[in-house]
């Protein structure tokens, strides 16, 4: 009776501690964290603190620095990035902007991959049954790299959802941070060009970088909608019995 008596709170501990660390738990943990990140998005707007209020005594390799990490924060918060990037090429100009964009955007796919595959994956990967999503999935775990680097391409997938699908699949922290990097190149750059000559919306290479913008835009909504029809072509093609299938 003593052993049973004394080791009841320790099961009771043990069992506080695992309904804690639940897969459910924690991604209720997730969703409250993302939650309150939007909230704070929405109430305190620290995308006008980068692009406004910059304190005026910093400079050089630490003011990119500094607007990096806080450039990867906000992003994890849902601070659209477009914003950001031009706000990185007013700042700091055209090179040092696109050091600082594409360093923030490395930094807040790293901390909401971080998040999604410590807190998420494993309550959602038993609910992809979905073909549609098997798809993706299988997608993502097989060919991360090259998926990824696609997605980051052509931004017709929105920055902070695919940082949380790669992060439920098996995609690699390697694979995922490198093709982040690569694909963000392009359309980051021309975002902060534009942000860095947004004082003459005239000139070439402003018009150049609008159009790029646009460019990849489209072309980032064409591929989508062609992914979403190539899947329910092939979902729908598995649901249907083949003619010998109905004959035997």
């Amino acid at each position: 009776m003593f052993e049973t008596a004394a080791t009841r709170p320790q099961g009771f501990a043990v069992r506080c501690v695992r309904a804690l660390l639940s897969p459910w738990s924690r991604l209720s943990l997730l969703v409250v964290l993302l939650a309150a990140a939007a909230t704070s998005v929405l109430l305190f707007e620290p995308q006008r603190l980068l692009s406004d209020g910059w304190p005026a005594q910093l400079g050089g390799a630490t003011a990119v620095a500094l607007f990096a990490v806080a450039y990867g924060a906000c992003t994890a918060a849902f601070v659209p990035r477009p914003l950001l990037n031009l706000a990185a090429g007013a700042l700091f100009g055209s090179q040092a902007g696109l050091v600082a964009a594409i360093a923030g955007t490395v930094f807040g796919a790293g901390i909401a991959f971080g998040l999604g595959r410590m807190l998420g994956q494993d309550a959602l990967r038993p609910l992809l049954r979905g073909r549609w999503l098997k798809a993706v999935d299988g997608q993502f775990s097989r060919h991360g790299f090259r998926s990824m680097l696609a997605v980051r391409l052509f931004p017709g997938v929105p920055f902070a959802a695919a940082n949380y699908c790669a992060a439920v699949s098996r995609m690699g922290w390697l694979p995922f941070l490198i093709a982040t990097g690569l694909g963000s190149i392009p359309n980051t750059a021309a975002y902060v060009i534009a942000g860095a000559r947004a004082s003459t919306p005239t000139s070439p290479v402003f018009l150049v970088a609008m159009g790029f913008i646009a460019v990849t835009g489209l072309g980032g909504a064409a591929v989508a909608w062609f992914k979403r029809h190539h899947f329910r072509d092939r979902e729908g093609g598995a649901a249907r019995p083949s003619k010998r299938s109905k004959s035997l």
